[in-house]
């Protein structure tokens, strides 16, 4: 897994659950279409957990945005379902499933309160929406729950001390307008940046949730912190 851009730009996502402005609307619309324009990060990240999990098992994905991930994780062979606290997300996401032709279950719900049951997962996912959660040690003690015993998670995010440079190339390769690539790379520096987790202040948060502690991978400007259920 080599980076953490393609679904960083506005995914501070809505009320309580989350920081910032809600995505909801033409905005989240506007965010689908610029995401969906390089789709390799999704196909990488799908691989991913594919190196990790059997086909045919139970897949969540927390904040899937557009669902572009969860359609890659469908055409794999994994029962998908994602929650996401944007209903407009959860329409797009749907939309994006049927286009497909794959099926994949979509909720509206926040990250540290899943609707889903205890033990009812064999992995969870989560891309580039950690940083901008208001209650993280909640929604990773959720992951916990939901997952049986011996699931694993992957939590993908930036890293607070990527490069500006290392910045800008992951940025020039997302297929972007002019534009659209100068307000990536300004929202990048000015607020995803200092929302990004430090390794120590991470490994600090494993260690305090039921995990009792992750593995950290670190590659390009993002990380991958990885849990398992014991």
């Amino acid at each position: 897994i080599t980076n953490s851009v393609h679904t960083e730009v506005g995914m501070a996502a809505a009320a309580k659950g989350q920081k910032g402005p809600a995505m909801e609307g033409f905005v989240a619309e506007w965010y689908a279409r610029n995401t969906g324009r390089d789709r390799r990060r999704f196909r990488e990240v799908a691989d991913a957990v594919a190196s990790r999990t059997p086909a045919g098992a139970r897949v969540l994905e927390v904040a899937p945005g557009p669902g572009y991930l969860a359609v890659e994780l469908a055409r794999r062979g994994f029962d998908v379902v994602g929650v996401d606290l944007s209903r407009t997300f959860v329409q797009i996401a749907a939309r994006a499933a049927a286009e497909a032709g794959v099926r994949v279950r979509f909720e509206h719900g926040d990250a540290a309160r899943l609707p889903l049951p205890d033990a009812s997962c064999d992995f969870v996912v989560c891309v580039a929406a950690f940083k901008n959660f208001a209650d993280p040690l909640g929604a990773v003690d959720e992951m916990h729950r939901v997952l049986r015993p011996g699931g694993g998670a992957s939590i993908l995010d930036l890293r607070r001390d990527a490069p500006l440079p290392a910045i800008r190339e992951e940025v020039g390769k997302m297929n972007l307008s002019r534009l659209n690539a100068a307000v990536t790379l300004w929202t990048f520096r000015l607020m995803l940046l200092r929302r990004a987790w430090t390794r120590e202040a991470l490994a600090d948060l494993a260690r305090r949730s039921r995990f009792g502690g992750g593995e950290i991978v670190e590659a390009g400007i993002g990380y991958d912190l990885r849990l398992v259920r014991r």
